[in-house]
């Protein structure tokens, strides 16, 4: 478990990564500017990280990008997929400077996946804790992830949820049900600046946000 500090250096980290990112563009390693930055001891682990760009203050999504398996330490990880919510998701074109004072930053620390119980689609859904659990859908080189912001953002239940995963995977909606599709659920602990730059708060499970 994180605390308030590390939730708030996380995001700052983001935010300087955005800023940095937007302004030198060409720069190869986005986490070359960070690498000797003063942060808690957690930033030495390896961890998925998800950051979320938002537009302020309605909160339509901007970017979204992340890791979905430790990879690299937070201190990396963090700047490179801020870099890349930022420039590289390719819903959208990349942020401009004067898009800056108008985007929040919220981000995801993700929790190693696991796969989802159940032998067939009934145990499969049952197993979904909405507001908690976050997907990864795989089947024949296809996958798809959402966080677990994104089902009460949606209002959605276990199998929207499910559902809903698989059509981000480029999936038929129902592909859930056949056991020769792969499922597996994580758990996040989000922060997010309640306005650009502003205070960092800890979203609860009911919260918004996400890819």
């Amino acid at each position: 478990m994180t605390d308030l500090a590390e939730g708030t250096a996380a995001v700052r980290l983001a935010r300087s990564a955005v800023r940095e990112a937007v302004e030198h563009p060409d720069r190869r390693d986005p986490a070359a500017p960070f690498r000797t930055a003063s942060l808690p001891p957690l930033f030495e682990r390896p961890r998925g990280v998800f950051v979320t760009l938002s537009r302020w203050p309605r909160g339509e999504l901007r970017g979204c990008i992340g890791y979905p398996v430790p990879v690299y330490p937070l201190r990396v990880a963090i700047p490179r997929v801020a870099a890349a919510a930022a420039l590289e998701d390719p819903r959208f074109p990349p942020v401009r400077p004067a898009e800056l004072p108008a985007l929040t930053v919220e981000v995801s620390l993700l929790t190693v996946p696991e796969p989802l119980p159940g032998a067939d689609a009934a145990a499969r859904r049952a197993a979904v804790r909405v507001g908690r659990d976050g997907l990864i859908v795989d089947r024949r080189g296809a996958s798809g992830l959402l966080l677990p912001q994104v089902a009460p953002e949606q209002g959605w239940d276990a199998e929207q949820l499910l559902a809903g995963t698989c059509e981000k995977a480029g999936l038929p909606w129902d592909a859930w049900r056949s056991l020769d599709t792969s499922i597996r659920r994580f758990q996040a602990e989000v922060y997010h600046e309640r306005s650009p730059d502003g205070a960092v708060e800890r979203r609860d499970e009911t919260g918004g946000g996400g890819a």
